[in-house]
């Protein structure tokens, strides 16, 4: 039954898009304070926290009303007054397309923005039937249904982040790129939990280390020894190191920790996040953590799976950054001398500099 019913849901869109007249315009899009906007970014974090300084940008300079249609996976990533007036979640078992499109329709919009790269059917019908001015998106395969598009960029030269500004043109943006970030603020409470864990776990302050094991798929778990192998040589130089991990990964985690290092869990990802504003240094193969970290200008070095695209991998937009990648579908085959080799000169360069 699921199957056919995202067979008919396709089928639905095609006819949508072959018998929509194109309604793409020429005119320049007038947004001013007073302008109300929906921005539509569903699922996962990382594609939550890109959006981030595109949002920022247009409460800084523009100010205008600003709503957030987010999935239960990312919303929480834009819960803060920078980004977001008003955040909506869309939780897939429960709201029907039908009701979402009406409960849109009373915000009374100026405009809706599209923020996916790819074409996704469900944004398709609410920007379809949404009643607004103006529906922005990517010029992509559904650009019928928008009346302005922006150019969908080389994926395979520019950054994840550049490509998402892009939407600045239809803003009328003054961006200096220079200057521009991932916003992502943990909770007060959440730092202080972490403040006061690091008090409890190391008599010394140093320069400390984070090593995360975790990943948003098993395809990028490296492996419990080789992590162990790098702790030991990150023990030669006078740091403390700790151990990051998700909840799946805790007794992948406790085995890695039998080298004499504190594993650092939290059941929610503000928490987790919490640690990484006082890491000096940090070594992971998720991408989501990447991207939290490039907003502290955290220094560090990343594991990735890079199978079957030739888009750009998703570094840290602002940090300090050197990586291992391999083409292959998991980290399982990159040797533990490939790291090493790139990995010691990369985190020497700040432990050394550290005053």
């Amino acid at each position: 039954m699921k199957r056919i019913e995202i067979l008919l849901r396709h089928l639905l869109l095609r006819l949508l898009l072959i018998f929509r007249w194109n309604a793409n315009r020429n005119d320049s899009p007038v947004i001013t304070k007073d302008s109300r906007i929906l921005f539509i970014r569903l699922n996962r974090i990382g594609d939550a926290l890109v959006t981030t300084p595109l949002l920022k940008e247009i409460k800084e300079q523009i100010g205008c009303k600003v709503f957030l249609l987010a999935g239960n996976q990312n919303y929480f990533i834009f819960e803060n007054a920078k980004l977001a007036d008003e955040i909506i979640v869309y939780r897939k078992n429960v709201h029907g397309i039908r009701s979402l499109i009406k409960m849109i329709n009373t915000l009374q919009l100026d405009a809706i923005v599209d923020l996916h790269d790819d074409i996704s059917t469900t944004v398709s019908y609410l920007i379809a039937f949404s009643k607004c001015k103006y529906k922005f998106g990517l010029r992509k395969g559904n650009f019928k249904l928008y009346t302005h598009t922006v150019p969908k960029i080389d994926p395979s030269k520019f950054h994840v982040v550049d490509r998402v500004l892009e939407f600045k043109k239809l803003f009328g943006l003054n961006v200096n790129s220079g200057e521009l970030n991932i916003v992502y603020e943990p909770k007060v409470e959440s730092v202080r939990s972490v403040s006061d864990y690091l008090k409890n776990h190391f008599a010394a302050k140093k320069f400390l280390v984070g090593i995360n094991i975790s990943a948003g798929s098993d395809a990028r778990f490296w492996g419990a020894s080789k992590f162990s192998r790098i702790i030991e040589s990150l023990k030669l130089y006078d740091v403390n190191l700790i151990l990051l991990c998700s909840e799946k990964d805790l007794e992948s985690a406790a085995q890695i920790a039998s080298a004499g290092i504190p594993i650092f869990y939290r059941p929610t990802f503000d928490e987790f996040c919490a640690m990484l504003p006082f890491l000096n240094f940090l070594i992971t193969p998720d991408t989501s953590i990447i991207h939290v970290a490039s907003a502290f200008k955290l220094p560090m070095f990343g594991l990735y799976v890079h199978f079957q695209t030739s888009d750009k991998i998703w570094t840290p937009y602002k940090s300090e950054f050197d990586c291992v990648v391999t083409e292959e579908p998991t980290l399982k085959n990159i040797s533990v001398e490939e790291v090493e080799n790139k990995l010691i000169p990369f985190f020497e360069k700040f432990y050394f500099h550290k005053g």
